[in-house]
């Protein structure tokens, strides 16, 4: 990687990163479901009168939308609703990888390779060290549902990958659209 790569790398980590801060701001005076919902509606609505509609079925679309976004996303805002902190939350999302890889090799029958697994096996000791370090301070529910939320995004990445739907833009747009409706649903709840 060139200097300029490096840097844009390390900046779309730390936008992404920094969302988390945003979310945990946004949700001191929102609902976190409704946020959710506010989020997607602003965000994946207009986008939707931008991006062509991907030419994969609808229920592949409602399919990667419930996991990738209404699973993952609702999770996560509950989670960090019932104290889980934007930066723990950040990093312990990141068993999304743990579960795709996983999921994939079981639904998708794509053996992972020695590199995969090295990475893998990493990044989990590194999640085991930061939990230790973290000593029981997060509520055990906010921990349970910011791992759901890693396993829904898992779900979602497996069933994207296998509708084959070119490039990826159009079904993230798409999927997305479906759950403002969902979320506004499940806050009145």
């Amino acid at each position: 990687m060139n200097r300029r790569d490096t840097l844009l790398a390390v900046l779309v980590a730390s936008l992404w990163g920094f969302n988390f801060v945003v979310i945990d701001w946004g949700m001191g005076s929102v609902p976190p479901l409704l946020f959710a919902a506010i989020r997607f509606t602003v965000v994946a609505v207009p986008a939707c009168f931008f991006v062509r509609r991907p030419p994969v079925p609808f229920r592949t679309v409602a399919t990667v939308g419930a996991f990738m976004s209404l699973g993952q996303f609702g999770l996560l805002y509950l989670s960090m609703h019932l104290g889980m902190p934007p930066g723990l939350a950040a990093l312990v999302l990141q068993a999304q990888v743990v579960f795709t890889i996983v999921i994939a090799a079981v639904v998708l029958r794509e053996r992972p390779s020695r590199a995969q697994v090295a990475g893998v096996a990493l990044g989990v000791l590194g999640l085991a060290v930061v939990a230790l370090g973290r000593g029981g301070h997060v509520p055990a529910a906010a921990l349970v549902l910011c791992v759901a939320a890693g396993l829904s995004w898992g779900i979602g990445n497996v069933v994207s990958r296998a509708s084959r739907a070119p490039g990826g833009l159009a079904l993230t747009v798409w999927s997305a659209t479906i759950v403002p409706v969902p979320l506004l649903a499940l806050s009145l709840l």
